[in-house]
């Protein structure tokens, strides 16, 4: 890495790297080795006091600026995201151990589009006029405030743009929290918002596990919540928001149903798949992790997903040539790996893979697990690695069903020749992001979120904004006033 691409301490308040080695020390691990290759502190009382007050003293001026003039900065700072693209996806890479070949072009460039997306719509949030006979009413768009956004360890440079874009256009400041797991790249996408020119105090990063997040989302000076991460931990935070009326967004996790009908193209849907289940080495929220195909196709499928799989390079994330890189770290390694063992002791037929590599870093060959029923424990529960079940199903109203018996709804996909049929099953399958054909893009101009317990709200597109402001009604009468006496 260049010698300025990894930031220069803990955390980015007010406008510049602070450190303050009185918190607890959590140490950065380079999932491809296992070294540790950084330590970050965890933010103590003082820092994240000063954390919330430069926040809420910066984002008055911010909120009265000309939208226009907000706009500018974030699209400013979505042109250096690209210009050094190749920097920030190495250090993502080093955060997260997925491979640069992914990195440069999903991570970085993914954040750029949130700057740049966000950036344009800003200049165009207004209210409305509201006609009513002599009198009318108009509306304002505000912002909320001070959001706090909790980001997850597989799309670390994402999320925070993914946040912080909607957040900051709409005239918030916010202070986001990255995954302990994950510490560094946040504070990239921090140094850059204020090299485009944003205020000091407007995007705090902030280190620090459960307890600094608790910390954050606990404080009434702080107007809005928004988490990336599981269902166990998004009913806590939504539940301590809750307590303060606190705004939310929430984006959990899922068991996402992808449904092969006979007809399917076999090489796109192998292909989906494999988008749906390996790519971040399955370390994707929305990932399509029950492929359920339709029994005529159930041999051809295996046999040309077995191929396929075996094409995968695993390798050195850094060389560009690596197509699947190590889980994020140990702990969730061995949580894939504990989740592979429960599979073989139910009964499924392990395709390939289902064990660990033996190098050093934290390898999971790619798995797929065959014959797999609804009733099994890598059917019901979120895995979060290179795990894949296929179902068989006999026909559509089965398939509907046996996709829809989930607790949760983030996304769903559809692979067949008759689009009337895609349609038709996707407008009964209850998820928020759905795909026809393809699995797992997530482009900024459509909205991403999730039904069931995968969450509230929606992250990206115009949908965001509502979810980042909130609406004053003025009522204006033109004529006198009666009033009964």
């Amino acid at each position: 890495m260049g010698h300025d691409t990894q930031p220069t301490a803990s955390h980015f308040v007010d406008g510049q790297y602070i450190e303050d080695t009185g918190g607890e020390p959590i140490e950065v691990i380079y999932p491809a080795t296992g070294a540790v290759i950084g330590r970050v502190h965890a933010a103590t009382p003082a820092v994240i006091e000063r954390a919330i007050a430069s926040a809420r003293r910066a984002q008055g001026a911010w909120a009265a600026l000309k939208p226009v003039e907000r706009g500018r900065i974030l699209r400013r700072a979505a042109d250096i995201m690209r210009e050094r693209n190749r920097d920030l996806s190495v250090l993502e890479t080093y955060d997260t151990g997925k491979p640069l070949s992914e990195t440069l072009c999903a991570d970085a460039t993914s954040g750029a589009d949130a700057l740049e997306y966000f950036g344009g719509l800003a200049a165009s949030l207004t209210g409305e006029h509201i006609p009513l006979g002599e009198d009318w009413a108009y509306t304002i768009r505000e912002p909320l405030g001070l959001c706090v956004g909790i980001g997850a360890w597989n799309y670390p440079t994402q999320i925070a743009c993914w946040k912080g874009a909607p957040a900051l256009a709409c005239g918030n400041a916010m202070i986001f929290k990255p995954s302990e797991t994950t510490p560094l790249c946040a504070l990239k996408v921090a140094e850059i918002l204020h090299e485009a020119g944003l205020p000091a105090g407007l995007y705090n990063v902030v280190q620090g596990a459960g307890a600094v997040g608790a910390a954050l989302v606990g404080d009434p000076r702080v107007d809005k919540v928004s988490l990336t991460g599981s269902v166990p931990t998004g009913r806590k935070v939504y539940a301590q928001a809750a307590d303060q009326m606190k705004h939310v967004t929430m984006e959990l996790g899922g068991k996402s149903p992808l449904i092969v009908f006979d007809d399917a193209d076999l090489d796109n849907a192998v292909g989906g798949a494999i988008l749906g289940n390996f790519y971040s080495t399955g370390q994707v929220c929305s990932n399509g992790t029950r492929v359920f195909v339709q029994k005529g196709i159930k041999e051809a499928f295996l046999a040309r997903l077995a191929e396929r799989v075996q094409e995968a390079v695993i390798g050195d994330p850094l060389d560009e040539m690596t197509t699947l890189g190590p889980m994020v770290s140990a702990a969730q390694r061995d949580i894939v790996l504990g989740y592979v063992d429960k599979g073989l002791a139910e009964g499924a037929r392990l395709v390939c893979g289902g064990h660990a590599l033996d190098r050093d870093g934290f390898y999971v060959a790619p798995t797929v697990f065959a014959d797999v029923t609804d009733d099994m424990v890598i059917a019901r529960e979120e895995i979060f690695g290179p795990v894949m079940a296929v179902l068989d199903f006999e026909d559509e109203a089965d398939a509907i069903a046996r996709a829809n018996d989930t607790p949760y709804g983030l996304s769903a996909g559809v692979f067949t020749r008759d689009l009337a049929r895609g349609h038709r099953v996707i407008g009964q399958l209850r998820a928020g992001s759905c795909f026809i054909n393809s699995y797992n893009d997530a482009p900024v101009e459509a909205p991403f979120g999730g039904v069931k317990m995968s969450g509230v709200g929606r992250e990206n597109s115009k949908a965001a904004i509502e979810h980042y402001s909130q609406l004053k009604s003025v009522y204006v009468r033109m004529g006198d006033v009666e009033a009964p006496f």
